[in-house]
């Protein structure tokens, strides 16, 4: 059985913009691992209630984070983890000085991460969809569609 996406709003935009997230710990140290782990959890849910972003799923390995998040369009990705990774790794290393042994440079996680969009919908379908629009005059470029 197929179930229709659960659209979100905001006062003038419906969306379903889910990301697959992950980031690694600097090294790959395996440091995420009992309080530290479960505090790691608590900022992550702290920062995504802020910024009203769902946490869809989550896991913290010992040396990295997955994370499946529906962010609202306002909202860019690269700004929601600057905001994770530079939150979480400025606490944990607060909370936990044994870190800093650890890591000397101040930072905590690795450079970068990856990101992945998830739906519903597949890109054909949208394609399929768009090419459906403009069946009453298509241009010969068949990538853009002309509508009018």
């Amino acid at each position: 059985m197929h179930m229709a996406p659960q659209y979100r709003r905001t006062s003038h935009t419906l969306y379903d913009n889910k990301y697959h997230i992950v980031w690694i710990t600097k090294y790959r140290k395996k440091i995420l691992v009992d309080d530290i782990a479960v505090r790691l959890r608590d900022i992550i849910r702290q920062i995504c209630a802020q910024e009203k972003i769902d946490i869809l799923k989550g896991a913290i390995g010992p040396d990295h984070v997955h994370i499946l998040l529906d962010i609202p369009p306002y909202i860019a990705v690269s700004r929601i983890v600057q905001h994770l990774k530079g939150e979480s790794s400025r606490k944990l290393q607060m909370e936990f000085p044994k870190l800093g042994k650890v890591f000397w440079g101040q930072h905590l996680w690795q450079i970068g991460y990856f990101c992945v969009t998830t739906g519903t919908i597949t890109e054909q379908t949208i394609k399929q969809y768009i090419a459906e629009q403009g069946k009453k005059e298509e241009e010969e470029d068949k990538t853009f569609i002309l509508l009018s």
